[in-house]
């Protein structure tokens, strides 16, 4: 597409074009360019290339906010407003790029609006009616001089959410794999006058690593050039002066041609690591290079020729250097710590790697079983290899209650899961993922005490340990330690923005400290990120359930029908909503599935249903086979009705959760 470069981009609900369309006419009767999209290519893929061109470029970015963008969660006019929000952050003065503007009496208090649009005065054009003073605003804003506005009146009589709810332990059943990149890529924009974008100004001291090439000319070597990025990257968040963006999100460009600004801008780091790997029998070159991604200049390169068997020598080498040349002081001892847990066995550190991305890649039992044999092969040849013994146990952690039937029984899978995690620890005492994996287990076990102990230490070890802050996160979620979770939660978001775990902690978190309004964002965040996950339409229905919008919770959670957590979330929707024969057909779909594995559901759905008699049989039954989702019950919404009765405060002292 060749349109040319507009002044103002006008955003606006569907609902909202003809109030949007006389906004537009307004303005472009004075002659201002306006980008107002009415076409048909709205979500497809050159509607956003087009789009995400318009808004890099534009001068003024005005939002058109209403009812009608209050009652949607979901739209493209969401997708638009993240990009502004995301390119404001990059902006002198950046309250002279946006302009919201209100067309009915929907106040600036709206959760649903971003917080960056909150922070400015609105401009309220009741139905879209423009007045002259308006437009001279507008041509004073596209000259760059200052101007003021009118702030909109806030809306009166907002009603609070209904306690109604859903079980977050849904969200921990499905396995979600990061997808998507981010959005925005920043240049300088059109104007009328030269505007002045802010010097990009990443944190001191942050860094990304992007996937080393695989020089090997061989595709299947290509777990090995993986790996070895993966195990840097882990080595330079052992230096405490180094922000380094975690991997889900600095690997989701591989294999894109995407230029270092852009990567640098959207992961908010000063420099990125690229390099490849070249492997021949036991023996492997790496060559490296560091940018400097606010100027673009090469700051240090250097080739290592090394045998695998120094593999952590080479870790920590490179480690060293890149801090050198980031002027990153080495406090204390930074080489052990690099190195603990390691191994020096280059046949280990193979079959380490191979299971890693077997881990890394599997969507089922199967699949998780084969990277516990992998693990399992580099322990035999190293056992004083505490990071695969690690991993092992954590890979026993993904194996659902009768996933491996065929293998092991559900106590057998616990028992393995918390030794090896013992056994981690026992080799190397300072390993995080020995701790994560230790406090998995211990919450599995229900055991919170002892869970609560190995996160503590794991946070203490590694603070920048994305999956360790999103593993913390749900389990101060589940101790009622909101304002902690939440924190563990947007760092995870901080960190790793490209991740949808990142993103789903967050919104998990805001949902069960009963900021239902505020959760939708991070939920429709993960969805942007990965649109295939069926649990993430759960998600973003919960939340409309909680609020009260059964509509848009229906919809969202009839999205996949054939799935037991949509099954189960309908089960309360319809219920609510008066249909109660479908919502008994929904509950009988998922016994039939699930039969009592699923007994903390069946009783959130009773509870849900008022009825609690048979709510409280469920959870008894829930507590005879130690069912996992029992872990949610201290702050579970959706066991609100049940908190009185003597039943179930008995099983709340059973469980001892600490205060």
């Amino acid at each position: 597409m060749t349109e040319p470069a507009k002044a103002v981009f006008l955003s606006y609900a569907s609902q909202d074009a003809d109030a949007a369309r006389r906004i537009c006419d307004a303005l472009r009767a004075a002659c201002i360019e306006v980008w107002f999209d009415q076409s048909e290519l709205r979500g497809g893929d050159a509607w956003d290339q087009s789009i995400r061109r318009q808004i890099k470029t534009c001068a003024l970015f005005i939002p058109i906010v209403s009812r009608h963008t209050h009652e949607r969660a979901e739209g493209y006019f969401r997708l638009e407003w993240k990009l502004a929000v995301d390119r404001s952050h990059l902006i002198m003065a950046n309250k002279a790029f946006l302009l919201p503007v209100v067309i009915d009496d929907t106040g600036n208090d709206d959760e649903h609006v971003p917080e960056k649009f909150r922070e400015v005065q609105w401009t309220q054009l009741p139905n879209g009616e423009t007045p002259a003073a308006f437009v001279e605003r507008v041509k004073r804003l596209l000259s760059g001089e200052a101007s003021t506005a009118v702030r909109a009146p806030a809306r009166p009589g907002v009603q609070k959410a209904p306690a109604s709810a859903w079980s977050r332990r849904a969200f921990l059943i499905g396995v979600l794999v990061a997808g998507a990149a981010g959005y925005l890529a920043i240049e300088r924009p059109w104007v009328s006058k030269p505007a002045v974008l802010a010097a990009f100004a990443p944190p001191p001291h942050s860094i990304a690593v992007l996937p080393f090439v695989n020089m090997s000319g061989n595709k299947e070597q290509e777990y090995f050039s993986d790996g070895l990025t993966e195990e840097l990257l882990n080595s330079l968040a052992e230096i405490n002066e180094l922000q380094v963006a975690a991997r889900t999100s600095a690997f989701s460009f591989k294999g894109k041609d995407t230029d270092i600004g852009t990567i640098a801008r959207k992961l908010n780091v000063g420099a990125v690591l690229e390099g490849s790997v070249r492997r021949s029998g036991n023996t492997v070159r790496v060559t490296t290079q560091l940018i400097n991604a606010v100027t673009g200049f090469h700051l240090w390169s250097h080739t290592y020729d090394r045998d695998l068997g120094d593999v952590l020598k080479l870790e920590t080498e490179i480690a060293s250097d890149v801090a050198s040349a980031l002027k990153v002081s080495l406090l204390g001892d930074v080489v052990t710590k690099i190195e603990v847990g390691g191994t020096h066995n280059p046949a280990a550190f193979d079959a380490y790697l191979r299971a890693r991305r077997l881990s890394r890649s599997a969507t089922g039992a199967k699949d998780v079983l084969k990277a516990i044999a992998g693990f399992t092969e580099a322990v035999r040849l190293d056992p004083t290899f505490a990071l695969a013994f690690a991993w092992r146990s954590l890979d026993y952690s993904n194996l659902g209650a009768g996933e491996a039937a065929a293998e092991m029984t559900s106590q057998e899978i616990l028992e393995r899961q918390e030794a090896d995690a013992r056994e981690a620890i026992r080799l190397a005492p300072e390993l995080t993922e020995g701790y994560d994996a230790l406090g998995r287990a211990a919450l599995r076990a229900l055991d919170f005490t002892q869970a609560r102990e190995a996160f503590e230490r794991a946070l203490a070890l590694a603070p920048g340990n994305t999956a360790t802050l999103v593993m913390s996160s749900y389990f101060l979620d589940d101790m009622g330690q909101f304002d902690a979770a939440i924190s563990a939660a947007r760092r995870a978001v901080t960190l790793d923005p490209l991740n949808v775990n990142s993103h789903g902690a967050l919104g998990v978190a805001l949902y069960v400290a009963r900021r239902y309004r505020e959760a939708i964002a991070p939920f429709a965040d993960a969805s942007s990120l990965h649109p295939e996950s069926p649990d993430l339409h759960v998600f973003s229905g919960s939340a409309h359930y909680m609020l009260g919008d059964l509509e848009s919770a229906k919809s969202s959670c009839e999205h996949n029908p054939d799935y037991w957590l949509n099954q189960w979330c309908l089960a309360m929707v319809y219920d609510k909503l008066g249909r109660r024969t479908d919502a008994e057909g929904e509950l009988a779909k998922v016994k039939s599935a699930l039969g009592d594995s699923a007994a903390y559901q069946y009783a959130a759905i009773y509870a849900q249903w008022g009825d609690r008699a048979k709510a409280l049989e469920w959870l008894g039954t829930a507590m005879r086979l130690r069912d996992g989702g029992l872990d949610a019950l201290k702050t579970d919404p959706l066991m609100d009705p049940l908190r009185q009765e003597p039943r179930f405060q008995a099983i709340m002292e059973e469980l001892k959760f600490p205060d």
